[in-house]
């Protein structure tokens, strides 16, 4: 026994020991491979998994480093059974290789042969293949490769891709040089991403991941397909790649509801791709438009299922997913593993805070008491209601006042679920409203004053969430969110994270109705913040400062 910060348990689960002086030292080894579960106050639990141990392979730590980091950490002695699983889990990976032949085209083979004649005999793959080739090949066919990969990961025997990208079509792309340079943690990610050939950035909002995009493109030097989460995102790669690199604005094609424009790069959103009539997904030729050399998925944790189709007839171009968590709360993990490319880079963030490149963030909770009123009405609520109702009570309106009057001055957001609840908020605060009905030349209006600071304060819905750059915000406060989704939390966070002038802290408020579904969703959304070592305080919505 030593005193070590983990306990590492034979049920594949990690209890770390939040308050241990080496508990920092001891989350920064275990997250390449294991995922935070749980984190109340004292104790997170982690989970190892196949699919963290497999993204920790592809990123190139082995079995040996794994085991050390829990041998190096635990308090007691780790169960030999986990340690051979562990070993035996990663090893799994890559004993199936799809590889180019000169004569056969693209073939699946492997080291160990007993494992291909398994798969041979699933009825998922049994049509994807073609003839034997030997004892240890056989032929795939092409365009099966990404429903190949889906298939065997599912199975059990990830494979691992090494049969080459097309170069696409070639586009001189040069990063400017003008005043600024790639910081040291984007150029290894791009080194990561382009070393593998494909897959997944994982770095936090504000630390430049549109950076890495755009170093990605500079080192394809080829046309390139951009897909966004909505028309305001596609804007502001528009105007950070003219900016940042060598491109024009007429090398550069917007592809959205409103235009529909291919050009050597092009960016488009999600929207239009999975945009169908009578059941046709009419935007697909974009995909074929041009002879892609590379294609970057933003907020690639938010790929709608078609775009998962469709990327699996993509495998032989070059792919970039970038995102800020690779927490899906539909559990399609697996599907950006096998159709994007396994995670290739990923920085926590207290490490980018503590080189200065994204602001300290100072994270409260707020809990309100539902009236005695508003508590009877809940507790005979349907439960598909109780959320909203939980949500919008309206204690929450003299916090959100409150906090703002505390605040004043500094740029603040305002985020929510619900839009008539965000409506009287806007109403009672004098502030303007942004929500999907917004038009897009309104929302980028007030997201100007914002930045200008013509404007302190904005209340926003969740299309505010993602791929909006909010350089000058210091202060969100949140009122509902999407039930208990992490990947919102952490966006949401995000927005805050750009460094401050003379290192202030930015300051997130989630304000929560005690005893209530509202708290139980509000502690599973904070579960990712503290697997990056952000700590939630919790305070008495009675002890905030009164309004002036």
């Amino acid at each position: 026994m030593n005193d070590g910060p983990l306990i590492v348990q034979s049920d594949k689960t990690l209890l770390l020991e939040v308050d241990h002086e080496r508990a920092s030292e001891c989350r920064k080894a275990i997250a390449p491979f294991a995922e935070l579960e749980r984190s109340p106050e004292h104790i997170h639990t982690y989970r190892l998994t196949p699919l963290g141990l497999w993204n920790a392979r592809a990123a190139g730590h082995d079995a040996e480093q794994v085991v050390d980091a829990l041998l190096t950490f635990s308090r007691y002695a780790v169960p030999h059974a986990l340690l051979v699983d562990i070993a035996e889990t990663m090893g799994r990976y890559g004993r199936l290789r799809l590889e180019k032949h000169p004569v056969h085209g693209l073939v699946l083979s492997s080291t160990d042969r007993p494992v291909l004649e398994e798969v041979l005999r699933a009825k998922k793959v049994a049509g994807m293949l073609g003839n034997r080739i030997d004892d240890d090949s056989v032929v795939v066919h092409s365009s099966e490769r990404g429903n190949l990969k889906q298939a065997l990961l599912k199975l059990g025997w990830p494979a691992e891709d090494f049969a080459g990208y097309v170069d696409g079509e070639a586009h001189p792309i040069a990063l400017a040089e003008d005043g600024w340079s790639l910081r040291a943690y984007q150029r290894e990610a791009v080194e990561s991403f382009w070393h593998g050939g494909s897959g997944v950035v994982v770095l936090p909002c504000g630390a430049g991941k549109t950076l890495v995009g755009a170093a990605a493109m500079a080192q394809a030097q080829a046309t390139t397909l951009i897909l966004v989460t909505n028309t305001v995102s596609a804007r502001q790669w528009k105007d950070e790649l003219i900016r940042r690199t060598s491109l024009t604005e007429d090398e550069i094609g917007e592809y959205s509801g409103s235009v529909k424009e291919v050009r050597p790069v092009t960016i488009a959103t999600y929207q239009v791709l999975t945009t169908r009539r009578k059941g046709v997904y009419t935007h697909l030729e974009l995909l074929d438009a041009r002879d892609w050399g590379l294609i970057v998925y933003d907020e690639v944790h938010l790929l709608p299922a078609p775009i998962f189709r469709m990327t699996a007839n993509l495998q032989a171009r070059r792919r970039i997913g970038l995102t800020a968590t690779l927490v899906r709360e539909d559990g399609r993990e697996g599907e950006v593993f096998s159709l994007i490319g396994p995670k290739r880079y990923d920085a926590p963030w207290k490490d980018i805070e503590a080189q200065g490149w994204i602001a300290p963030a100072d994270c409260v909770e707020v809990r309100v008491t539902l009236p005695q009123g508003q508590r009877l009405a809940y507790a005979t609520a349907e439960p598909e209601e109780r959320y909203r109702l939980a949500s919008c009570t309206h204690t929450k309106i003299d916090v959100v006042r409150r906090l703002v009057d505390h605040h004043q001055g500094q740029p603040t957001l305002v985020i929510g679920q619900y839009i008539d609840q965000l409506d009287e908020l806007a109403e009672l605060l004098d502030a303007p409203v942004i929500k999907g009905e917004t038009p897009v030349k309104e929302r980028q209006r007030l997201f100007d004053a914002f930045r200008s600071g013509e404007l302190s304060l904005l209340v926003v819905s969740k299309v505010a969430n993602f791929s909006i750059d909010l350089p000058s915000a210091e202060v969100a406060i949140q009122v509902s969110g999407s039930f208990g989704s992490r990947q919102e939390e952490a966006q949401r966070l995000g927005r805050l994270l750009r460094p401050k002038s003379e290192g202030k802290s930015a300051h997130f408020y989630t304000v929560v109705a005690r005893d209530t579904v509202d708290a139980d969703f509000a502690q599973n959304r904070q579960r990712f913040l503290a697997e990056q070592g952000y700590a939630y305080r919790i305070v008495d919505a009675d002890d905030l400062p009164s309004p002036a």
